[in-house]
């Protein structure tokens, strides 16, 4: 018997039905039910609604314990410098030691820290990482327009999904696009992300919010849409690669010891100066623009900070290298001394979704609030399906020092 279930915002036929005779939430009936589910077409459609189902399932988890200052040790940059000029766009980070991790921020700037932000970003610990050549910005449109031009490369959101890997699926629902934010007409409950979250058909790279939009005078936006696979690509044909973690959070801090944000422990700078393109409003109905932007943001529209990196806050959240499990903080704490060059763990492990395989997202983007997810706190971690992207999520890279 088949039988009709509602997969994100799709319609599929499966080949099973379960024993009570309902139908399962889509992920769940997913996951009991078929023999592909690690296929990557299941995963482009479908792993934004793990992601965001992971994000209000936080809310529910038991805070963690608040920091003490004193867990936070000063960094110590090294002093060795490079040979020869600078790559272009980017700019030397000087790798060294430094404490990483979040503190629990409530009580200190009375953020109330959406999403439970800090539980998978502790204990603090001690990490040493050698420097590095990192691009100034995310990779733009511009960027990234060069290198497809170049290559000729595809984006995984620019492929059609498969019908082996998807068998009694309507022919129409195997299109190839990717997930976009809409703002819903009114106030929603948060715990309903697929009112804020749609796969849109056609939307890709070059069409952010689908294939009426396009990028015709936005070279300077960061490049969204690209899987990790998509930024891997990119990367390898300019000579360059992906930060690690580690490398990501040195870098974002700027030279500055346990400091929330990355410009210091306010969020707005005196005089009210805004320092990252983020949602102010109701979440996620309106955004009232206060700091410029609604929306996606040209990049360098903010301060840089102290190694003249931008937007490492806010705007959209940057693929790093590693894999992600919750306690891989722990897991170098317990090996003992200093971490050196950490590069995540041999593999994924995320208990909220098990079987699914993540990779590391840092630095928030546009639609981080306190609302719902303050992420754009320098020390705290999100997590995505490699194959999946969305409008809010892009990447920068790295160079090692020759």
């Amino acid at each position: 018997m088949t039988k009709v279930v509602r997969k994100s915002c799709f319609i599929f036929v499966t080949k099973a039905e379960n024993t009570t005779g309902t139908v399962m939430p889509s992920c769940l009936y997913w996951d009991a039910y078929s023999e592909k589910k690690e296929n990557r077409a299941m995963k482009i459609l479908f792993a934004f609604v793990i992601l965001v189902l992971n994000s209000s399932l936080a809310l529910a988890e038991k805070p963690p314990v608040q920091a003490a200052p004193s867990e936070f040790l000063p960094t110590v940059p090294n002093t060795t410098k490079p040979e020869g000029p600078a790559p272009k766009g980017m700019v030397w980070v000087s790798g060294g030691e430094f404490s990483m991790g979040a503190a629990h921020p409530h009580g200190i700037d009375h953020n109330d820290v959406g999403m439970q932000t800090t539980h998978d970003s502790r204990p603090i610990h001690r990490v040493y990482v050698d420097g590095f050549w990192m691009d100034t910005t995310e990779v733009t449109n511009a960027d990234f327009a060069r290198f497809v031009k170049a290559t000729g490369y595809v984006t995984l959101a620019e492929k059609a999904p498969k019908a082996e890997d998807f068998p009694g699926a309507p022919p129409e629902n195997l299109v190839a696009g990717s997930v976009v934010f809409y703002a819903p007409e009114n106030a929603v409950p948060l715990n309903d992300h697929l009112q804020w979250w749609r796969y849109v058909p056609g939307a890709n790279w070059k069409h952010p919010t689908g294939p009426e939009s396009s990028i015709v005078g936005k070279d300077n936006f960061p490049v969204v849409h690209v899987a990790y696979e998509d930024a891997l690509a990119y990367a390898k044909w300019a000579g360059k690669r992906l930060p690690t973690e580690a490398e990501w959070e040195f870098a974002a801090r700027g030279g500055l010891t346990g400091k929330l944000y990355a410009w210091g422990d306010d969020f707005a700078q005196p005089k009210k100066q805004w320092m990252a393109n983020t949602h102010q409003g109701n979440f996620p109905n309106k955004d009232t623009a206060t700091d410029g932007f609604q929306g996606l943001a040209p990049v360098a529209q903010f301060p840089p900070n102290g190694y003249g990196l931008y937007d490492v806050a806010g705007n959209v959240w940057e693929w790093v290298s590693d894999w992600y499990t919750p306690d891989y903080y722990q897991t170098l704490v317990t090996s003992g001394g200093v971490a050196k060059n950490p590069q995540g763990p041999e593999k994924s492990f995320d208990p909220v979704e098990m079987g699914v395989e993540k990779k590391v997202h840092r630095g928030g983007s546009f639609l981080c609030t306190r609302q719902y997810c303050s992420r754009y706190m320098v020390g705290t971690r999100g997590k995505g399906e490699p194959s999946t992207g969305t409008n809010h999520l892009g990447f920068r890279c790295v160079q090692d020092a020759k």
